[in-house]
């Protein structure tokens, strides 16, 4: 790995621009480097000679992996393609990385647990996917640790923002249309804003390109962590926040339901909550508690 002071000249590829995560990391790594950001049709993720010739085309110092398959529910009938996205691919950035001796950041997710845990889960907790998206991330976080390359793998959880399909979104959307909505109750977690995501990796980053030492900063850092909003709360306690937050003239009613009343293709985890100790312990940050970050979002809006 280069020396930190010549990371800051560096290249950082960005995949997946178009997603939540990815736009947002296109404005949050500015200063760090030469950011390159990619959508799909300039980089196929799906395709391993288009990986290996735009990487090595490009040669990065870091590569952060945004793009994902992320249609939970989909997943469960289009096994192979979510495999592509979140197994071979991470897998391909990771040898690539390795071979240019870069380093990869790489996004997870708390569906790699099954939800039976009474307290937040910890990065060493036993794993046990439920569904296909959260066994076929899983495997793309094996496939990372195998490589050998220097890696941040970040899980993060119940994603939003203004971007793309998500949660938040729909609510709206739902909301505008309806007088009453049914919301799960009984599946607990943190809704992570993608800013909140895309700041925090800029920081762990901006960590290591002030260091004298990159290869031993990366000795030190390189694994696994949890990166989510701080505090939790149900879906149907997210839904009623956003209402609350919304400049929507008429507020729906949000009736609290339990998961077994809307059934889903994919089993989702009962308790989906990261804890962020091991994150604030090694890089010294902090997300901001889940109802602050959800309020800066809107003001956005």
């Amino acid at each position: 790995m280069r020396e930190g002071a010549m990371v800051q000249q560096a290249t950082i590829l960005v995949t997946g621009v178009n997603g939540q995560v990815g736009y947002e990391l296109l404005r949050s790594l500015q200063g760090l480097g030469r950011v390159i950001g990619l959508d799909r049709a300039a980089l196929d993720l799906e395709s391993p000679d288009a990986i290996r010739r735009v990487v090595r085309e490009v040669k990065p110092a870091i590569i952060v992996n945004a793009a994902a398959y992320t249609a939970v529910d989909k997943a469960e009938t289009d096994v192979q393609g979510a495999q592509r996205l979140n197994v071979q691919a991470p897998a391909l950035l990771a040898e690539e990385a390795k071979r240019l001796r870069a380093a990869l950041v790489h996004y997870s997710t708390d569906y790699v647990f099954d939800g039976t845990k009474d307290t937040p889960y910890i990065e060493t907790d036993a794993v046990n996917p439920q569904n296909v998206y959260g066994k076929t991330k899983l495997e793309g976080e094996h496939a990372i640790v195998a490589s050998g390359c220097d890696h941040l793998i970040l899980r993060t959880s119940w994603v939003y923002g203004m971007r793309g399909k998500n949660f938040l979104l729909t609510m709206l959307r739902l909301g505008a249309q309806r007088n009453e909505l049914s919301v799960v109750a009984d599946q607990v977690g943190s809704p992570t804003w993608s800013t909140t995501i895309a700041a925090l990796t800029a920081n762990l980053l901006a960590q290591f390109t002030a260091a004298s030492d990159g290869a031993e900063w990366w000795a030190r850092h390189s694994g696994l962590y949890h990166l989510t909003a701080n505090g939790a709360t149900t879906w149907h306690g997210f839904a009623e926040a956003i209402f609350e937050t919304s400049d929507l003239p008429t507020k729906p009613h949000v009736k609290a339901i339990p998961a077994s009343a809307y059934p889903t293709p994919a089993k989702r985890p009962g308790n989906s909550r990261l804890s962020n100790e091991k994150l604030a312990q090694v890089f010294g940050v902090r997300a901001p508690e889940w109802r602050q970050a959800l309020r800066l979002c809107m003001a956005e809006r």
